[in-house]
């Protein structure tokens, strides 16, 4: 018999959860069929079959598994061969380690992804009727305990997206809470967790904004598989059932979602094993702001304008050109340089209260080759797909470099973590006026704040700050930029 193992889906990929199996077992199968959803550390696909035959089951739906281990048969034999995973089973599909990184063969984004490539599979709904959902909403629409049948979609032809399953009413009384709000009480001195649980140690859920993910996120291992099943990558985690009086108060476990995990382990990983090193500049905006005032003024009606960070996001990607060990990655002693130019920009997700959101980091491909109304284009299409839960992982994969932007939060300068294996990051600080020396006097003028944190194994100093003067004089004469 044939084996289907766990595929690898991205290039960071080292695991998968079955969602769902599409295929029945003891079903005749085609090539070509959808065959199972696979949650990954960075999104929810629907792999299809490359094989002909009789699908033989093997992963249980909610099962966790390591790239290359086995989850199917196909065959002629009867469903009973094989009744658990072979852990060493053949290897998955190797993805290639340069950028941009393709899907892996069978795996498809799932119908209506000619708007958004990780459109709704078609679902049941309780009623009765086939009602199109995204992953996400299908996740929190269990959640929360809310009938997909009776909802109208504000996605993609018609599909239900998060929002519109937050906006509905919960199913049971009117005003019912979300269920996982309804944390029930227990005794101060029961352990936090399920009764009878082990304790857990006290978490700190709260993640910087600034930390991205992206290009080489991993799946964390841990927690059981039902738990890691009804997380979806770009989901809210859960809050835990149980709070625990305490000299600091009652403490609430909040659990983190599977892309919180993966944030949090791999920026611990990236400060622990990357010698860090930052510099930073001031830039005059004024021209870029100049600049900004003009493009409104001639853009067609529905064009997006490039924003400041559609700005920095073009004199990067420039940069990056002309100073290729920025562009490069450290693995192994030897530096690996890379022939595109693919920018990570990060892009928040919103939570609510104690849930938290998290940070994605989807790529612009060739930034350098792209006019910066493309960019401006690309960059909204692709923070609407974060937001919607309907980014897929090409879109997360191939990133060279990262701009992490907080000036929206009116934030002044920041340093963020680098986002292995990539060798910088840029954080950008909001646009403001401040007096500045200018033309032999003072002047109140736009500035803003660029840092830039280095890996100290690719860039030195001087190769550093050369890059940076790069890019700010870029930003100080902009003409470059609209070409």
């Amino acid at each position: 018999m044939a084996e289907i193992v766990m595929p690898r889906l991205s290039d960071t990929m080292e695991e998968g959860t079955i969602l769902r199996w599409i295929g029945r077992d003891g079903e005749h199968i085609r090539r070509g069929q959808e065959l199972v959803e696979i949650e990954t550390d960075k999104a929810t696909m629907v792999y299809e079959s490359d094989l002909e035959g009789v699908l033989h089951t093997v992963a249980q739906e909610g099962q966790t598994l390591a790239v290359g281990e086995l989850i199917a048969r196909v065959g002629e034999a009867a469903a009973g061969e094989g009744e658990g995973p072979a852990p060493g089973g053949p290897a998955g599909l190797d993805a290639p380690g340069e950028p941009p990184l393709a899907q892996a063969p069978g795996a498809v984004v799932a119908p209506g992804a000619a708007v958004a490539p990780a459109a709704a599979v078609d679902q049941r709904a309780d009623g009765g009727g086939r009602v199109k959902a995204s992953p996400l909403a299908r996740r929190v629409a269990r959640e929360r305990g809310v009938d997909l049948g009776g909802l109208r979609g504000s996605g993609p032809g018609g599909r239900i997206v998060r929002a519109d399953v937050q906006a509905a009413q919960p199913r049971g009384a009117a005003g019912a809470p979300p269920r996982e709000e309804q944390a029930p009480q227990v005794q101060a001195a029961q352990p936090s967790g399920a009764a009878g649980a082990p304790p857990r140690e006290e978490q700190a859920p709260q993640l910087q904004a600034a930390q991205p993910r992206g290009v080489a996120e991993e799946g964390a291992r841990e927690g059981a598989a039902p738990q890691r099943a009804a997380e979806r990558a770009v989901g809210a985690p859960r809050i835990g059932a149980a709070e625990v009086a305490s000299a600091k108060g009652e403490t609430t476990e909040v659990e983190l979602s599977r892309t919180q995990h993966t944030i949090a382990r791999r920026m611990a990983e990236s400060k622990a094993t990357i010698p860090h090193f930052a510099l930073e500049a001031e830039v005059d905006m004024e021209d870029c702001v100049a600049l900004r005032a003009q493009l409104k003024g001639v853009a067609p009606a529905g064009e997006p304008i490039p924003t400041y960070n559609d700005m920095v996001v073009k004199a990067c990607a420039l940069a990056l050109r002309a100073h290729p060990r920025a562009n490069a990655s450290y693995r192994d002693g030897r530096l690996a340089v890379h022939g595109r130019v693919n920018v990570g920009v990060a892009v928040a997700t919103e939570g609510d209260g104690l849930q938290g959101g998290t940070l994605v980091v989807p790529t612009v491909f060739d930034a350098d080759r792209k006019a910066l109304g493309e960019i401006a284009r690309e960059a909204r299409a692709l923070a609407a797909r974060v937001r919607d839960g309907s980014i897929t992982p090409p879109e997360l994969s191939g990133g060279t470099f990262t701009v992490s932007n907080l000036g929206m939060f009116a934030v002044r300068s920041f340093t963020a973590i680098i986002n292995p294996p990539q060798a910088a990051i840029l954080s950008v600080g909001a646009v403001r006026q401040a007096p500045v020396a200018h033309d032999g006097g003072i002047s109140l003028r736009h500035t803003m704040s660029l840092t830039l944190a280095c890996d100290h194994r690719v860039l030195y100093g001087a190769d550093a700050a050369r890059f940076l003067a790069h890019i700010r004089e870029l930003l100080e004469r902009p003409a470059a930029l609209a070409l």
